[in-house]
């Protein structure tokens, strides 16, 4: 590992890694700079939220919080990783008055605009380490056009329970002060599954398991993947489904109206998806922008799985795959290497942000459409798995 000294742009230094099973050790992680803190938010009753059916709200407002630090980094490239219902972020020491405000602002929009509690925190990392705990860093680039952050060493688990104890709070902005949230966006249909079941899948490991012994789990269950198409990817190739209007017109326009009126912010959401429906259904190419191309780069791009002190997937999974997956994380957790949690869906959603049309940089965060990583958690909250 290299020493913990700051980099003018340390993220954005780090080694791009195409190859998601050699994100499983150690290897391709470097140590965040001294000078660095990590932001973490998440829902308060997520699970009420998920019972009423209001899971692409929960996953609309878990996004919003990158989406806010993404405009507040001011081009600024940080890694962040999308965990259903909320998200963590690590940035440099001077960016943490811009950070504050930004999930300060967050926060107060998910209690105003949706009736949702949240909670957020900012940690610094010297804190983290004095509590014995690290938070490593990588890169994964899944296409040409994006890359994600991958975090391990405990560092960010531990924020996150910190966070829920009620420390390094992050109070709600007041009331009117609005987070940019532009280019935050929920247009596409949900994703059925084309091999049985969409799995949502959680492995975390235990605090006093061997690292490399819970290495080998997990690219033992990656490789498990592999006999799937594509990886178990859940967005078909050709990209998801576009209706129109939106099944998320309205929370676009709860995420974009930047304090404006809600019902004029809608009417203007109505025309530009029609007419980005009609550019879909044609295939007409205008100012830049390719509707193939777009569709096909928002598969490639989209973050079905990721290593956040721990395995997370989201998984068009066959029956026989998820048995043998199943078998191998309940022989890791008898072994006591790790903890899990799988839960089962028809369909997957994305949650998107997009600075651009016309540029490959569009990130989509995927997740199961009927609790995904939030009830897998629970499971492994419950004690069964």
């Amino acid at each position: 590992m290299q020493d913990h000294i700051s980099h003018p742009d340390f993220y954005g230094s780090l080694p791009l890694q195409t190859g998601f099973e050699e994100l499983a050790d150690g290897s391709a992680y470097r140590p965040l700079p001294d000078d660095w803190f990590v932001g973490t938010a998440d829902l308060v009753g997520s699970t009420r939220l998920i019972a009423e059916g209001r899971y692409k709200v929960v996953n609309t407002v878990g996004a919003a919080v990158i989406s806010a630090q993404i405009n507040a980094a001011g081009g600024e490239r940080f890694p962040f990783v999308f965990g259903g219902d909320g998200a963590s972020f690590a940035l440099p020491s001077a960016h943490q008055e811009r950070a504050r405000d930004a999930l300060a602002r967050v926060i107060g929009w998910a209690r105003s605009e949706f009736g949702i509690e949240m909670r957020g925190a900012i940690v610094p990392l010297a804190e983290i380490r004095a509590a014995g705990h690290d938070v490593f860093v990588a890169r994964h680039r899944p296409s040409p056009g994006v890359d994600y952050a991958m975090f391990s060493g405990g560092g960010v688990a531990w924020a996150e329970r910190e966070m829920k104890a009620g420390r390094f709070r992050i109070e709600a902005a007041p009331e009117g002060a609005w987070p940019n949230l532009e280019g935050l966006s929920c247009r596409w249909t949900p994703m059925r599954a084309r091999n049985g079941t969409i799995l949502s899948l959680l492995a975390i490991p235990r605090p006093d398991a061997d690292p490399g012994a819970v290495a080998k789990v997990m690219r033992d269950v990656v490789a498990l993947t592999s006999g799937l198409e594509r990886g178990g990817h859940p967005v078909p190739a050709v990209g998801p489904g576009y209706e129109w209007p939106p099944i998320g017109l309205a929370l676009e326009a709860h995420a974009t109206r930047a304090g404006g009126s809600l019902l004029w912010r809608k009417l203007q959401l109505v025309g530009e998806t029609l007419f980005a429906w009609f550019l879909f259904r044609t295939g007409i190419s205008v100012g830049g922008f390719d509707p193939k191309h777009y569709v096909e780069t928002t598969s490639a791009n989209a973050d079905f799985r990721k290593f956040d002190d721990g395995l997370k997937m989201t998984l068009d999974c066959d029956a026989e795959t998820r048995e043998r997956l199943e078998a191998k994380l309940r022989q890791a957790a008898e072994a006591g290497l790790l903890s899990y949690g799988l839960y089962e869906q028809d369909e997957a959603i994305m949650t998107c942000i997009v600075p651009s049309v016309t540029s490959d940089d569009h990130v989509h965060f995927v997740d199961g459409a009927a609790g995904g990583y939030t009830t897998a958690a629970m499971a492994i909250k419950g004690g069964t798995a």
